[in-house]
């Protein structure tokens, strides 16, 4: 490889709001996008999806002012970012810079000041595990929409997905050992959570959960420890994956389960969906059916983890 060439490297994710007022508008990006989300003709995707955030955001705002305010997605994204440009310092000429798709910085800006730093070549590294249309592909079909639609000369790599990476695996281990420390020995559950999707992606090919098994038979690889996965942050009239981490949590302690540890399987960072939906809206359920709760932290800026993001980029350098 030759160090001279100034590559990019864009670290994918959805983006969340980082104030109250910023809801409204998030909520309209995400459900203006059709390609995950088909609200009835194309002509009215975008007024129905202004009347779901402006009907949603009260709601979401009460979920957002119980962790901060806000979202801290994009700080951690920036933080994951300057990590791995670091490691990276010693293998080359690379730049890496978060790239969100709902939420600043929007692929439009990011693209931009690359090219205008005199970069050629982009790795789009989706900090999604597991392949999915609607978060992969997503942000890939953005990323290519924007570049074409600027007349930017870019060679862009994409890295679709790494559910069984070496330090990815080893660095969730970590968080699996840690986290069974906190029951004193005693016996304990271990439940996968992963973002839920419809249905109808995986009949249509979709290989997100065919992903998500990859991650958890490496981990049990790993851990000598069986786990229950579920899914969590359902929407809208559709079939849903399932079972939801709810039902599975109540399911556990009708069995009469005492300890549970929640492993966020499918986010690698800290966000409202393990911040407020796992860490408080089902630790209540989980401590009101009688049962000791705990929940691994995000992956962030574990510097395992960032090594594993290394090793990503220079397999596609």
């Amino acid at each position: 490889m030759t160090t001279h060439t100034k590559k990019g490297v864009l670290l994918l994710n959805l983006g969340g709001p980082e104030k109250i007022e910023d809801i409204r508008p998030f909520l309209y990006n995400l459900f203006s996008d059709r390609q995950i989300i088909r609200l009835g003709p194309s002509f009215l995707q975008k007024p129905i999806a202004a009347l779901i955030a402006r009907r949603r955001a009260p709601k979401s705002a009460v979920n957002y002012s119980k962790i901060g305010g806000g979202s801290p997605l994009r700080k951690i994204t920036d933080q994951q970012a300057a990590a791995l440009e670091q490691a990276l310092a010693h293998d080359g000429n690379f730049t890496v810079r978060s790239c969100m798709r709902y939420w600043h910085p929007f692929a439009k800006v990011v693209l931009t000041q690359l090219v205008a730093e005199g970069v050629k070549e982009i790795i789009a590294l989706p900090l999604y595990p597991h392949y999915s249309i609607a978060t992969s592909g997503s942000s890939f079909s953005d990323v290519d929409h924007t570049a074409k639609k600027l007349g930017l000369n870019l060679g862009i790599t994409k890295i679709d997905s790494w559910p069984a990476q070496q330090q990815y695996i080893e660095s969730l281990a970590a968080k699996i050992d840690e986290g069974l420390l906190s029951f004193a020995g005693e016996k304990a559950e271990i439940v996968y959570s992963a973002h839920s999707l419809p249905v109808r992606f995986i009949e249509e090919g979709d290989p997100y959960v065919d992903d998500l098994q990859k991650t958890i038979a490496a981990l049990e690889e790993r851990t000598g420890k069986k786990g229950h996965l579920c899914y969590q942050s359902r929407s809208g009239p559709v079939e849903w994956l399932g079972p939801s981490t709810p039902e599975t949590i109540e399911k556990l302690a009708h069995n009469q389960c005492k300890n549970l540890l929640i492993v966020p399987i499918s986010f690698v960072s800290d966000h409202v969906e393990t911040l407020y939906e796992l860490d408080i809206e089902y630790r209540k359920l989980a401590e009101d059916l009688g049962m000791r709760y705990t929940v691994t932290s995000g992956l962030n800026t574990e510097p395992l983890f960032i090594e594993g993001l290394r090793q990503l980029v220079l397999m596609k350098s």
